[in-house]
């Protein structure tokens, strides 16, 4: 019996090395202009081009301005990148969804998207939140600059292979609990170091249920957890999404991909070098107080006492009480925020738009709320702008961007200023994330932060919905 971790593992296995690692097959390559400079740069110096360009596709996210498209950027730095990347894919004939294209986005929103992400595969990128394409059955996970180049000049990677952690979802949300919830209250539970070493396969009766766009948040925060990589079984849901899309095998070739991929998850009986259970219905909306997505509570909840806490952790959250200016026992709910975003990989996809535009129909951001929507891709973009949801947000107050990264990271134009607090719909609280050093950030749902727009604070959306609206 063996698992879907096993089975991709060794399909992709090179050879053993030396080091007791394994030489591991990259079956998907995916770049973008913040994370490959330095690594063409290297192999240039060596002489080398990349092996498989047919396996290596490239977007524009992470550095590019989402207030324009104008050539030049404004910012020398982006510019220099974004014209870099270019130029590396143009000389080594990589397919670029560059700006402007009809394909262009963030990178684990549009892979997905266009079908390059398939189960069974091993799926590289330079990017922390790679997980996401683990929601399709495939081993993905970020890898550092200089792996970057190793990928590029040999297709493959010296890799650890992690022990596997089956994660349980057991039960089903209640109304008003997203994807996002989940994953932040299984970081609260299992740490934020716990996964270290692992791969975390997600299971359940909850998982089972998600659709593709909920797997991918709940996989995107994988890596919040620690764990390497995370993934869900492939079933009928994943193939109904990939049915049709431009990378994905067509009519007899469909079926037989079908039944390979069918074959490729874990079978019954396999065995988990460990197991958790998450008790899904007994959470709730939950919202970050501190500096790590570990530190969070459900909305109506008070914030722990830190002295309460485990002994490693008790530093870290006081520390964080300080910074963020909460206090044990306080409760989150009536948190003054001053920015507003919804956006990034984790949640910037249509579902996550339409959620969050139940909630803002009809209303008006608070005054001295700034609000950020930031597709997830140009088909994002599209499909919203012809349901409508554009024009939902700006009626409301938001400002509707270009897609990119935006608000997830300070690396763009978009970034708070001095002391703001920021509800976001990102995937990361750190010091200075956003952009300014003494920025604090509030990882919640989307519907969460448009919640919070509309109130000017951090309010419970099951509450706070007009009736009739859907919160999904």
């Amino acid at each position: 019996m063996q698992t879907l971790l096993d089975k991709v593992w060794d399909l992709h296995t090179v050879r053993q090395l030396p080091t007791g690692q394994t030489q591991l097959f990259i079956g998907l390559h995916l770049i973008h202009e913040v994370t490959t400079p330095q690594a063409f740069a290297m192999l240039r110096e060596r002489g080398v081009t990349p092996a498989f360009p047919e396996r290596i596709f490239g977007t524009m996210d992470h550095i590019i301005p989402t207030s324009s498209l104008r050539r030049p950027a404004a910012d020398p730095v982006a510019e220099e990148m974004i014209a870099t990347l270019e130029a590396n894919c143009r000389a080594h004939h990589i397919p670029l969804y560059g700006l402007g294209d009809d394909h262009q986005g963030i990178v684990h929103v549009i892979g997905p998207e266009l079908g390059l992400t398939q189960p069974g595969m091993t799926i590289a990128c330079g990017d922390s939140h790679t997980s996401t394409h683990g929601a399709f059955g495939a081993l993905a996970f970020g890898i550092g600059t200089s792996q970057v180049r190793d990928v590029l000049a040999s297709q493959c990677l010296a890799m650890d292979k992690p022990k596997l952690r089956r994660v349980r979802f057991a039960g089903h949300p209640a109304a008003g609990v997203t994807a996002k919830d989940l994953a932040l209250a299984m970081i609260r539970q299992l740490g934020v170091n716990g996964g270290v070493g692992f791969a975390y396969e997600y299971v359940g009766d909850a998982i089972d249920a998600m659709t593709m766009d909920e797997r991918m948040t709940l996989c995107n925060l994988s890596i919040e957890g620690g764990a390497r990589m995370g993934y869900v079984n492939p079933d009928d849901t994943t193939f109904a999404y990939l049915r049709g899309r431009a990378h994905v095998p067509s009519g007899d070739a469909w079926e037989r991909a079908v039944a390979w991929w069918r074959g490729m998850a874990s079978d019954a009986g396999s065995r988990a070098d460990d197991e958790q259970v998450i008790d899904v219905e007994a959470i709730g909306p939950v919202v970050t107080w501190g500096t790590n997505p570990g530190q969070s509570v459900a909305v109506d909840e008070p914030i722990p006492d830190p002295s309460l806490l485990a002994a490693g952790e008790r530093d870290a959250a006081v520390e964080a009480l300080q910074f963020m200016g909460f206090s044990a026992g306080e409760s989150v709910q009536g948190r003054k925020v001053d920015v507003a975003f919804i956006g990034s990989c984790t949640n910037a996809r249509l579902s996550d738009l339409r959620a969050a535009a139940d909630v803002v129909r009809g209303q008006r951001v608070a005054r001295h709320v700034r609000g950020l929507v930031v597709p997830g891709s140009r088909e994002v973009q599209r499909a919203a702008e012809r349901e409508g949801l554009h024009d939902v947000f700006l009626a409301a107050g938001f400002e509707w961007r270009e897609p990119g990264c935006s608000l997830c990271l300070g690396m763009n134009d978009d970034k708070l200023a001095g002391a703001q607090t920021c509800a976001s719909s990102s995937n990361r609280n750190f010091r200075g994330r956003q952009g300014s050093p003494t920025g604090r950030t509030l990882l919640m749902s989307p519907a969460m932060v448009a919640a919070a727009a509309i109130a000017g604070a951090v309010v419970d959306v099951r509450r706070a919905v007009p009736q009739g609206a859907s919160v999904q």
